[in-house]
This record gives C-alpha cells, structure tokens and sequence, in this order.
C-alpha cells in the first residue's frame, strides 16, 4: 500500500487555519507567566515512584475535617435541596458572611457586613485588587522572594515589579524609601505576605508594619495584606496585622481565604476593605464568576455556625508544630553545615538556603529522581533570583515521611 498524503484542512471559504503565532492575542497575554507551583501538581501525577512532596502548599490529607463536612452535606445541604445550588449573591450568601462576621468579633481582625466580599479563594482576592487598582506601567513592590501567583496575578494586569529585599523580620521596609527615590516614581501598590512568609515562612515584625503603614499613606499606596496562614501560628506572640494596624485604613485591601485551614477545594476566601472598594469589587467580581460556590459557601457557614473551626485551628496549630519540628530535627541532621533555613513560628513553610554553587533547578531533577519534590528559589522571583534556595512545606507531610523526604534530598545533593 502507498502511504496516504495529508490532506491540509481548510475553512468554509477554502483558506488554510490560521497558525498560533497570527492569532489576535490581547496584549496582556504577554504578562501570563502561569505558576510553576501550580504545574508541579500535573508533574508529579505523572511520576510512578515514590515521592515525597513538599511542594505544594497544601494541608496535609489528614488535616482536612471530612467528616465534619460530610455530615454537614448530609444534613444542612441535603435539607436545602435545590436551593443550595442555585446561583447566589455576589458578595456572598447571607449565611457565610453572618457566620465569619461572628467568628471574626471573637479575633483582631472583627469587621463590619459592608466591608465583606465572599471570594473564590484568596486567588480572586488579589485578581480583584489587580483588576480594581493596577494599570498598565504601574510600579508594585513586592517582596523577594514571594508568592509566585501572587506576582503573576500583578503581572496579568501590566504592573511593573520592584523586587524588595527581605530577612528574618520579614520585608525590610526601611530599603522602600532608597528603592522608590531610584524608580523616580511612587508605588501605585505594595503586595505583601506579613504572616509565615510564602516561601520563607517569615513574619514581619510590629515595627515595619507600621512603618509600611506610614510609607504607604505618605505615597498613597494600597498595601495589598495577603495573610492566608495569620491563623495558624503555633509559636511566639501575637504581631497586630495591617487590618487591625490600620483601623479601616482605606489603603489596607485585606485579603483571607479557607484554603489552608479548611481545605483549599473549597475555593471560598473573603475580602476585608473599605465598603467604597467592596462596591467596585462586587461590579468586577460579576463580570467573573457571579458568585462563589454557593454549595461549598454553605458548607463553611454550617462549620462555623457549629463551633467547629476554633476547636479545629488547635489542632492544626499543634500538629503543623510537631511536623515543623521534625523538619527542623530532620534537616540538622541531614544538612548542618551544608545549608542555613528559617525557623517559622507558624504557617506551612521553610526556606532553605544552599552556597552559591548549588544550582535548586538541578537539584529539583535529581530530588525527583530520588524521590522527593520541592519548588526550586527561582520561582519565587520576578527576576530569577534564588537559584541557590528551596522553599519546603512542612505542612503535608507525617514526621516520618518528612525524615524520609530530607534524606531523599540529601543524597540528591550528594548527586549533584
């Protein structure tokens, strides 16, 4: 038989499809850089061997109150019928904001029902305060290294990145005012992770918050307060946050989410900000989804209505203690002398830090090899800064595993 020649397709009118490249692609595509974080979970479901992940941030399996929620989608939506799957408010079904409104009085952070907007995860929280505030060219500082969907979300609406250093104290505010006299102009926002840092698992100390607050009226800058893990801190003393700092600053767009302590496929977080940006959020947020999963939005009011979540927090809080702990015991044994990491007081994560010889990225390869997984320095930076760095989560693993996983790592180093 003779081999068949391909036969080009064509459209109606007889033209040949147009190639990728001559597509009429919006401008802001060029900002779309994606998440390496977010791509590892494709990769690693492809591996075959044993791995050992401490690459996602995630809640461990075991964390994740199943059967809490099961009861609840039993009872309370099973009741609801229909209803519970229809569309919902904007800013949130009354249930939700009422129950978190009433769980927040009892913390530092008590807010009122006009500053509250229910959220598709934290995610959407900060696309809202990038579509809402940042223009094409607009400088944002943001701290290095810091979350990567964090800056990729600023980096879709055409903002202008300046990296700021960071230490054990978290951003070190006191470098803003050399590094924005450099820039020639102000910041329009400043994008910063004050508690258990993404990815170094550092907390910014009072005195900077407060001079990021000063800073920041000074220039006219929003400070975009993302703080997923300010509830789960199980060491140290409580650090005032930027919304009980500012009062109901205006500037402070606060940002919170479910994901890390009830589980992140929940996809619910809330917005705290002044009620003159909730109503520009809710016009934004209806050109988006509508409304956030209102199944999923009853389920986290059931929780909280139930007195579920504070119990529930004293538990992650000691166990994420013992499993950073292990962290700790594991990497002195494995790495003393070799390497230098934080110490978090809370959170999910630790950074580690290698000598300027170790290339992460490489080393990421061979730890896959090996068996273990981890997000190389790199890609917590705008700039490809951190190449010689690695953020850990501590958060999913049992302490046995995570002895395993540093090992893994070490001989991986060794390799390299």
């Amino acid at each position: 038989m003779t081999e068949a020649t391909p036969i080009e397709s064509t459209d109606a009118i007889g033209n040949s499809p147009a190639s990728p490249q001559s597509l009429p692609w919006a401008a802001r595509t060029r900002g779309l850089v994606g998440s390496i974080i977010d791509s590892s979970t494709s990769l690693l479901q492809r591996q075959t061997h044993d791995i050992v992940s401490f690459a996602m941030g995630s809640p461990a399996a075991e964390a994740v109150p199943f059967d809490a929620f099961r009861q609840i989608y039993d009872s309370v939506l099973a009741d609801a019928g229909a209803a519970a799957y229809a569309y919902g408010a904007t800013e949130g079904e009354v249930a939700l904001r009422d129950e978190l409104l009433a769980y927040l009085e009892s913390t530092p952070e008590r807010t009122s029902a006009e500053r509250l907007l229910i959220t598709s995860g934290g995610m959407q929280g900060l696309d809202l305060a990038g579509k809402v505030f940042i223009d094409p060219g607009d400088l944002v500082i943001v701290e290095a290294p810091t979350y990567t969907n964090g800056s990729a979300t600023l980096l879709t609406y055409g903002a202008d990145i300046m990296e700021a250093p960071t230490d054990d104290d978290g951003l070190m505010v006191e470098a803003l005012p050399e590094l924005v006299q450099k820039a020639g102009r102000l910041p329009k926002a400043i994008y910063v992770i004050p508690n258990f840092q993404n990815p170094t698992g550092t907390a910014m100390s009072l005195e900077r918050r407060l001079l990021l607050l000063a800073l920041a009226k000074e220039w006219g800058s929003i400070i975009i307060d993302d703080d997923p893990y300010g509830m789960l801190r199980f060491d140290g003393g409580h650090i005032p946050g930027f919304r009980e700092l500012g009062g109901g600053d205006p500037l402070v767009f606060s940002v919170r989410t479910f994901s890390k302590i009830l589980a992140p496929g929940l996809r619910v977080g809330w917005v705290d900000a002044d009620p003159s940006i909730v109503a520009k959020l809710i016009d934004a947020k209806q050109t988006m989804d509508t409304c956030t999963n209102v199944p999923n939005q009853l389920l986290s009011a059931e929780f909280l209505r139930r007195g579920n979540l504070e119990p529930h927090l004293v538990r992650l809080r000691s166990e994420y203690h013992t499993r950073m702990s292990a962290m700790q015991t594991s990497l002195e044994a494995h790495f003393s002398g070799r390497a230098t990491w934080t110490n978090p007081e809370g959170g999910f994560f630790l950074w580690l830090t290698f000598g300027e010889h170790v290339d992460t990225s490489k080393l990421f390869d061979l730890g896959l090899q090996k068996g273990v997984a981890f997000i190389p320095g790199r890609a917590f930076s705008v700039t490809g800064q951190f190449g010689n760095a690695l953020r850990l989560c501590f958060a999913s693993q049992t302490p046995e595993r995570t002895e395993l996983g540093i090992s893994r790592l070490a001989e991986a180093l060794d390799a390299l």
